[in-house]
């Protein structure tokens, strides 16, 4: 695809702690101000590996909505601290990059689409579970200085060989 810059990654697996949230779109309003939360609360974890990089991971399990964590990478010394939950992410494929400021983030995940259906990877999917959106997972990390108004952050879809 022309102008879209994007890189096939191995990531290794990691552990995340942080704060859940599940609804519909139409409480996606709520989701801020959890993501905001826990933006504060990186302080009270001891043994986060980036304490600067916050994740955002979405799973579309819902048909009016879906489940997110806002966690950050944490070493095993890490307890679970109240209120939290705790998330092991496995060593994945993702198809990674980087959304800029000023860009419409729909356009952003039409492209990663597009880019998926004309190359030899597919969205990972999970066997017996059931996805709403034909990116059924999404990873996004957000760098701590970014403008909440304007984001700029890396998108990271997991995906897999097509069979």
């Amino acid at each position: 695809m022309k102008n879209f810059d994007y890189e096939i990654v191995e990531i290794p697996a990691y552990r995340g702690i942080g704060l859940k949230w599940e609804g519909p779109y139409t409480e996606v309003n709520t989701l801020k101000e959890l993501i905001a939360t826990m933006s504060i609360r990186v302080g009270e974890l001891d043994y986060a590996v980036n304490p600067k990089v916050q994740l955002g991971l979405s799973y579309h399990l819902r048909p009016d909505g879906f489940v997110h964590y806002s966690i950050y990478e944490v070493s095993e010394e890490q307890p679970l601290l109240n209120g939290m939950v705790e998330l092991n992410v496995p060593a994945m494929t993702y198809l990674s990059t980087h959304h800029k400021k000023d860009q419409d983030i729909g356009q952003t995940y039409d492209n990663i689409f597009q880019c998926l259906k004309e190359s030899d990877y597919e969205p990972f999917r999970e066997p017996d579970v059931e996805y709403f959106d034909r990116l059924p997972i999404k990873h996004e990390r957000y760098p701590h200085d970014r403008d909440v108004n304007n984001p700029h952050f890396d998108i990271l879809i997991p995906i897999s060989k097509r069979t």
